[in-house]
C-alpha cells in the first residue's frame, strides 16, 4: 500500500518561505512518473501549483518566480520551496504523484497539510 506523507506546512508571515514534502511510503516498483502540489484555498476549488515530470516542471502562474518543485526519485520524495508567501497562497496543500502499471496509471494523494500566511 501506497501512501503520500506531507510535512513542512505551518504559520509564516507574509514575506517568508516554507518548504513542503512529501515521502511515499510502501512499495512502488518504479519511479513516478510525474509528481506535483495542488492546494485548496478557503471557498475555492483545488488547484494546481506545481508538477515535475522527468526534469520539466510547469507552475500556476500566480506562484511563477516564488514557488520551486524538486524532486529525489532515490527517496520517492517531492518538495515544494515556497517564497515571498503571500496571504492568498493561504491553503491546504496536497502532494498528488502518479505510476504507470501496464497500460494502467495509478494515482496517489496526500493527506493535506495546512500553509497559513499572515499579512
Amino acid at each position: 500500500q501506497v501512501q503520500l506523507v506531507e510535512s513542512g506546512g505551518g504559520l509564516v508571515q507574509a514575506g517568508g518561505s516554507l518548504r513542503l514534502s512529501c515521502a511515499a511510503s510502501g512499495s512502488i516498483g518504479s519511479i513516478f512518473n510525474a509528481m506535483a502540489w495542488y492546494r485548496q484555498g478557503p471557498g475555492k476549488q483545488r488547484e494546481l501549483v506545481a508538477q515535475i515530470i522527468g526534469g520539466n516542471t510547469n507552475y500556476a502562474n500566480s506562484v511563477l518566480g516564488r514557488f520551486t518543485i524538486s524532486r529525489d526519485n532515490a527517496k520517492n520524495t517531492v518538495y515544494l520551496q515556497m517564497n515571498s508567501l503571500k496571504a492568498e497562497d493561504t491553503a491546504v496543500y496536497y502532494c498528488y504523484a502518479n505510476v504507470w502499471r501496464g497500460n494502467n496509471i495509478l494515482t496517489y494523494w496526500g493527506q493535506g497539510t495546512q500553509v497559513t500566511v499572515s499579512s
